[in-house]
């Protein structure tokens, strides 16, 4: 019997510096010039810009130093993509002389420097590439130069301390990138000495102040601000394969509205939350679209949409593979499905109105080059022969030469079965069979059994047969016949692998010729897919479209919902708010705790987070002004979970939004100095309102919810049009004998409606007027389960405090501890031995006796 081996080969506009910024105050001149000679100079001496940027795992960190006003500008690290458009938009905004970056850098980073170092012809002139060593840039070091600056706006009686606080209300510190960019910007500053160049060299760079700058139409908002109002929220993975690194989307804005069926919708929509926009013809763009989607009749058009999204894969990776040649089999399946889902989002979005930007965009830049890419792929990949190869191969009819090689390969099992015979007829009778196979590489050889009586390496010897290696128990030769076919056939297999390489390689270079409609499938595609994932979210959970308003200062808000406590609570009652204008600036909100102040702020800071994203909210009717910044102070569970102070990160947060906020802010206060003493804390809250309230049309709009009431008690803020009082509990009411009748008429008392049922206090969370006259907190602390013993002790001793009389111990407990003494004191009598020759009696009564008598008595 014979046998065969297998035969392998089957089948941005300038930056705007009262936007969020810190400023502070200048050097006096040095020199009494006139001011005609400093505008002459001024005009000699344009102003420079030296930037520094880092990019790392998809994060960008800026810094940039303007000679102009001797200022450090930074960014906080925003996302960018591969291609660095936010970089070049900065680039194109601010035009810096130089631009400082690690020696040591992504590849993406390194080929955008190489491409901006080319612009020859740039207008202006293009900017100066810097490398400086990685270590220059480390955390660490850069931490400590920007501690350790001479900065004139800090005052020399600061102790270290007061300096860290004091900057790090200013500098980002949690943000990585950008503290490596400003320590990298110091670093090149004081190696280039600009503008010190013939001072002495103890002399150091002049800088005047921090300023964080944001781009145009890009809202600012913190990394806390993200977390206090659940925007994202990362949790452990439940799996026990990933609980160690894996995490997931827990309860919170993004999880709740992420409902997109492509990868990189996901990242464009968390990209979309982590830059909020008040640019209006991009939001009514986003908006036009869900409103589209949201009617009834085009909900079937969403769904195919949709599962047509579910095939647009990582092009870009793909991309990246074929250029370095190590595109995989799987790679052209993933890409012929992306662009035949392509070319049916282009048809589909052809007979929608293209009255819609986005419809308009798909129909006309998925162009013709998409089918031309499908129709390649389609007609040279043999998918179902790669995969059975795992490698590239080629159908049919596309190369008449690999055909040729592929029959020849495909006839050789009996041709080679015949050879086999042949040579069994010269081999010795002792060898029952044999066969021929093909190895590539190797060549065709003679595989024989080995026999019971071959046991040594001589015994493998063969007349007229070469050997050439043992496997497996079989022997293996070549012989004349293998060798004339080595000669005859060659090595089938590497040739046509080498050939189908060939045509591979040629395929990609088609495929890459054509990359950038690749790419706008991606974008375009990935857009598609956010906006579908928001008009779903908006027909499930009953959002409406927002409006804005540039004439507006503030938001109007009509009935408006927390999105996520609305989805945890049994029912949930609606509440308007509206600042700006003649409603105020600053809304004071005062009530017992659980009533709803916290849900209340937060409630706003969602709307106008989702309508900057360009998201239908959930209110009945919305319109937002030109927000530029969302600042919190409201704590986090995981604040208060890792023991920091309560009052260092009121400190720190309140801070953050004194030296940034701008008029067109809105600052979110929950509880402002509950951490330290009632007196410094209601102190420091009053400090800071009227600090704002003295700034007059400049005020942010603020919302701030406090027990302080004597802050509404005491009048301890200035009257006027920019203050509006909220109370979240039942209290004063307008023109009741209770409220200063001198306090302005342009000032509004709310409350959310209460009622008083004997001892219990019934929320019904709906905004009327009035302001609490009470904390109500035995209320709470006997809805939180406290024994009632204790809650009646704390009403005694308020009603003591409030009285001016002194607190005194409860008698009850005061006899307990007068019978623990005695019964410690009789234990000791009962313990001496008088018999001790040691004893000393005077000793033990002066020392023992005495002073557990003093706390008896």
């Amino acid at each position: 019997m014979f046998s065969v081996g297998t035969i392998p080969g089957g089948t941005p506009q300038s930056p705007e510096p009262g936007a969020a910024s810190a400023i502070f105050p200048s050097l006096a001149p040095v020199s009494g010039r006139g001011e005609a000679e400093e505008e002459e100079d001024n005009e000699q001496e344009p102003a420079e810009i030296y930037l520094c940027a880092l990019w790392t795992s998809g994060y960008l960190g800026i810094a940039y130093y303007d000679t102009s006003d001797s200022t450090i500008h930074f960014m906080p690290d925003a996302p960018d993509h591969e291609s660095l458009k936010l970089l070049q938009r900065v680039l194109d905004e601010i035009n810096p002389r130089s631009v400082v970056t690690s020696a040591k850098q992504d590849e993406n980073m390194t080929r955008f420097l190489g491409k901006l170092a080319s612009q020859e012809h740039r207008e202006p002139k293009r900017p100066e590439i810097v490398f400086l060593p990685s270590v220059d840039f480390g955390l660490e070091i850069s931490k400590q130069r920007l501690l350790a600056g001479n900065y004139s706006f800090i005052p020399d009686s600061m102790t270290t301390t007061e300096k860290i606080l004091f900057l790090s209300s200013i500098i980002p510190f949690d943000c990585l990138l950008t503290v490596r960019a400003l320590g990298g910007l110091l670093k090149f500053l004081g190696r280039r000495r600009i503008g010190v160049e013939l001072e002495d060299y103890n002399v150091s760079v002049p800088i005047l102040g921090f300023k964080k700058f944001v781009l145009t139409h890009l809202v600012s908002i913190d990394q806390d601000t993200y977390s206090v109002l659940q925007i994202f929220k990362s949790e452990s993975h439940p799996s026990v394969y990933k609980v160690a690194s894996g995490l997931k989307e827990g309860l919170s804005l993004f999880g709740i509205l992420n409902r997109c069926h492509c990868k990189w919708g996901q990242k464009l929509l968390r990209l979309w939350f982590t830059r909020p926009t008040h640019d209006l013809g991009e939001l009514n763009s986003r908006l036009d679209v869900i409103q589209f989607f949201l009617l009834p009749q085009n909900l079937d058009m969403a769904q195919m949409l949709h599962r047509l999204l579910g095939h647009i894969k990582n092009v870009p990776l793909i991309l990246k593979r074929m250029k370095l040649s190590h595109t995989k089999v799987s790679d052209w399946q993933v890409l012929y499905k992306t662009v035949y889902s392509a070319l049916g989002l282009r048809d589909a979005c052809r007979s929608l109105p293209q009255s819609i930007q986005l419809f308009q965009d798909i129909a006309q830049e998925f162009s013709d080059d998409l089918h031309h890419i499908a129709s390649l792929i389609g007609k040279v990949v043999d998918f179902e022969g790669s995969l059975a190869e795992n490698r590239f191969t080629v159908l049919p009819n596309i190369d008449p030469e690999i055909d040729e090689k592929k029959r020849r390969l495909m006839g050789l099992p009996s041709f080679l079965t015949e050879v086999a015979r042949k040579e069994l007829e010269n081999l010795d009778s002792r060898i029952p069979s044999c066969s021929v196979i093909y190895i590539p590489l190797i060549g065709f050889l003679l595989c024989i059994p080995r026999l019971p009586f071959m046991v040594e390496a001589s015994d493998f010897e063969i007349e007229g047969l070469d050997f050439m290696f043992l496997s497996e128990e079989k022997l293996h030769y070549r012989s004349a016949r293998t060798k004339e076919l080595d000669a005859l056939l060659g090595d089938l297999h590497c040739d046509i692998r080498d050939q189908e390489t060939l045509l591979m390689y040629q395929l990609q270079c088609q495929v890459l010729a054509r990359a950038a409609v690749l790419t706008r499938v991606l974008d375009l595609a990935s857009r598609l897919d956010v906006l579908l994932a928001l008009a779903s979210a908006a027909r499930d959970y009953g959002y409406s479209r927002p409006r804005y308003s540039p004439q507006l200062l503030g938001v109007r808000i009509l009935n408006g919902r927390h999105p996520l406590m609305e989805l945890c609570a049994r029912t949930f009652v609606p509440n308007s708010a509206e600042c700006g204008g003649d409603k105020g600036r600053i809304k004071v909100i005062t009530g017992p705790n659980s009533s709803g102040k916290s849900i209340y702020l937060k409630q706003v800071g969602l709307i106008t987070f989702m309508a900057l994203v360009g998201s239908f909210v959930p209110a009945e009717e919305a319109e937002i002004g030109a927000v530029d910044a969302i600042f919190t102070r409201i704590h986090s569970c995981e604040s208060i979970s890792l023991g920091l102070s309560t009052f260092m990160i009121d400190l720190n947060q309140v801070a953050k939004a004194v030296n940034n906020a701008t008029k067109q802010s809105l600052v979110l206060i929950d509880e402002f100095g509950k951490g330290t003493n009632t007196v410094d804390g209601l102190a420091l809250l009053a400090a800071v309102l009227r600090h704002w309230l003295a700034l007059g049309p400049m005020c942010p709009h603020i919302f701030v919810a406090t027990n302080f009431l004597s802050l509404v008690q005491l009048q301890l803020l200035p009257q006027g049009p920019l203050v509006q009082y909220l109370g979240l509990a039942k209290g004063f009411r307008a023109g009741s004998r209770d409220i200063d009748d001198t306090l302005s008429p342009c000032i509004s008392f709310k409350t959310m409606e209460t009622c008083e049922d004997g001892d219990d206090l019934v929320f019904f969370y709906q905004v009327c007027e009035g302001i609490a006259n009470a904390s109500h907190a035995s209320y709470t602390a006997a809805q939180a389960g406290l024994p009632g013993n204790l809650i009646a002790r704390g009403k005694e001793v308020s009603d003591l405090i409030r009285s001016g009389k002194p607190i005194k111990p409860v008698k009850e407990l005061l006899k307990e501890k007068q019978m623990e003494n005695c019964q410690t004191l009789v234990d000791k009598f009962l313990k001496l031995d008088l018999e001790d020759p040691n004893l000393d009696l005077d000793i033990f009564m002066s020392q023992e006796v005495l002073p557990a008598a003093t706390g008896i008595l």
